[in-house]
Order: C-alpha cells, then sequence, then structure tokens
C-alpha cells in the first residue's frame, strides 16, 4: 500500500512538472525567428554616447583644443577651454555641435569632430543577459544582432539552466510598455533550431532561470 502510495505521489508530481515545462515554453508573446545570417546587412540606430565611453575630439587647424577622454560616471566630459559639457545621451554629431559652439567663443569657425573609439552605450543600447548563463553581461548592442549573437558573447548556458523557459523584456519607447517574449534558448543551443532564434533590440533584457530539477 505504501509503495502504491509513493508511485502515485512520483507520478502525480511529474505531470505537475511537465505541465509547468509545457506552460513555461508556450505561454506569453512569441517573437519571429530571425535567420543565422542576414540576407542584407543595414545600420542600426544612431549611436547614444554612454558613461565610460571612449572619445577622441578633433578640432581642425586647432590639435592642442583636441584630446582623448573619458565620459565619467557623472556623464559628462572635460577638454581644453570645454568643462564639464554633457554628454551622455547624445549622439557623436550632437556633442560635436555642442563643443563647436562653446569653442566659438574662443575661435572662428571651428570645426569639431567626435570619434568614439571604445563603446559601453547607455542602458537604452545594451542588450543585458543575466541568469543562468556562463557569463552573465552587458553587451553594447550592434545594428542585426540576434540572440545567438548575444548567447555566444555570453558562453552559451550554465549548466542547470532551464533554457526554454527564457524570456525576453522588451521595452516599447513609443507607447512607454513593457513586454515579455518567451525564448528557446536550449532548442536553439543544443538542437540548432533555427527557429528559435529571434532578431534583438537595444535594451533587450534576456533572463535565463535554473533548472528545478
Amino acid at each position: 500500500m505504501r509503495k502504491t502510495t509513493t508511485a502515485r505521489l512520483f507520478l502525480g508530481a511529474a505531470l505537475v512538472s511537465l505541465t509547468l515545462t509545457g506552460c513555461a515554453t508556450s505561454s506569453g508573446p512569441k517573437l519571429p525567428p530571425a535567420q543565422f545570417v542576414a540576407m542584407q546587412e543595414g545600420p542600426g540606430e544612431e549611436y547614444v554616447i554612454g558613461p565610460l565611453d571612449q572619445l577622441t575630439i578633433y578640432v581642425w587647424r586647432n590639435p592642442e583644443l583636441g584630446a582623448s577622454v573619458q565620459v565619467r560616471p557623472d556623464g559628462r566630459i572635460t577638454t581644453p577651454l570645454v568643462s564639464d559639457m554633457p554628454a551622455v545621451g547624445k549622439t557623436p554629431s550632437m556633442l560635436a555641435e555642442d563643443i563647436r559652439l562653446q569653442l566659438s567663443q574662443y575661435i572662428t569657425d571651428p570645426l569639431v569632430s567626435v570619434i568614439v573609439n571604445q563603446f559601453a552605450g547607455t542602458f537604452s543600447q545594451q542588450v543585458r543577459v543575466i541568469g543562468a548563463t556562463e557569463k552573465p553581461a552587458s553587451l553594447p548592442y550592434r545594428a542585426n544582432m540576434t540572440l545567438l549573437d548575444a548567447m555566444i558573447a555570453v558562453g552559451g548556458l550554465s549548466e542547470y539552466a532551464s533554457g526554454n523557459r527564457a524570456k525576453l523584456i522588451r521595452f516599447d519607447k513609443e507607447t512607454g510598455k513593457q513586454t515579455e517574449y518567451a525564448l528557446r534558448l536550449s532548442d536553439l543551443l543544443k538542437k540548432g533550431d533555427s527557429k528559435a532564434n529571434v532578431m534583438l533590440a537595444p535594451g533587450d533584457v534576456i533572463i535565463i532561470p535554473e533548472s528545478m530539477f
């Protein structure tokens, strides 16, 4: 009698586990699949400068006014004749124009260029991968980036990851709403299922839970 009861309990737990797993992999909106290799590459959104980015400021015919600087954690930079200039949240061309206006007080018609040498970007332009992965990280978004690209960058799934229960959180700037999408990372990385590969967008957060067993 005791063995029968134990077997029934075990069977019941297994069924519950399968039910939960099935719900986890099928629930939530789905993203359309992306190709492993894009048929046509295109530019992404214009880059926005973030804290800790490495910049080179070049002023034509006035090299002494240029500088190689790192954006401070407070989002500002300082160059010759330009103190505490806000940089975070601007594109390189916007920052170049602001520096040009500042320098125009001292020299006539300055020509300023801003070059981004090392990228960190703002959080809204990063892809963050957290949870049961080998190397959780914040990755600078690049044009045409896919889920496979992000997983390669973080070293794939950890030993105890439940890849098919992973989810992607995306914020829509136009609507101000956040949406969760179901992902099938185990199918993508372990079975090579191309339909499980999806396009990423700046600001995406990928959350990978651990298996319950």
